[in-house]
């Protein structure tokens, strides 16, 4: 079974639903995502740096540096690298464990914290933008539904 799927350039055949809707979720992510760059190019913060910020500033007494590495959104291989940047900017700080030497802290600083705190009203106010005429009902369905499809994931 072949399904229709148009887009704006041209009509491509889509082998099953299934594909149908991986590519939909990859060209709508595309898109969402644009708004969010946007935003943090004025502070000069990739995605990825601004979503270990966000992570850190939910556990203000520190991650272990594997644990922020399990808790992103997109995985980074080198997660060393990406917050030896946010040192640099002295949007982070890290320290050794005294009980275990092997354990790195990772921690939000306050300049960190001041950052998060200008770009959550903008970042909040395109999610609206972009997402807000689905209203709530549909935005919990489909938060729901993508939640059912990542638990499937091997």
């Amino acid at each position: 079974m072949n399904l229709k799927v148009e887009t704006r350039k041209s009509k491509r055949r889509v082998g099953c639903p299934e594909e149908a809707a991986f590519l939909d979720l990859l060209r709508t992510t595309d898109m969402l995502s644009r708004g969010l760059v946007r935003i943090l190019k004025t502070v000069d913060v990739s995605a990825t740096q601004y979503n270990v910020l966000r992570i850190l500033r939910g556990s203000p007494s520190g991650l272990p540096c594997g644990e922020i590495g399990n808790r992103m959104i997109t995985r980074d291989p080198d997660v060393t690298r990406l917050l030896d940047r946010l040192e640099k900017r002295g949007l982070i700080s890290r320290c050794r464990e005294t009980e275990d030497r092997r354990t790195v802290m990772a921690r939000i600083t306050p300049d960190g914290l001041k950052l998060l705190a200008r770009l959550d009203e903008p970042v909040q106010a395109t999610h609206r933008q972009q997402l807000g005429h689905l209203g709530t009902k549909r935005l919990r369905a489909l938060t729901e539904l993508l939640a059912v499809s990542r638990s499937q994931v091997l």
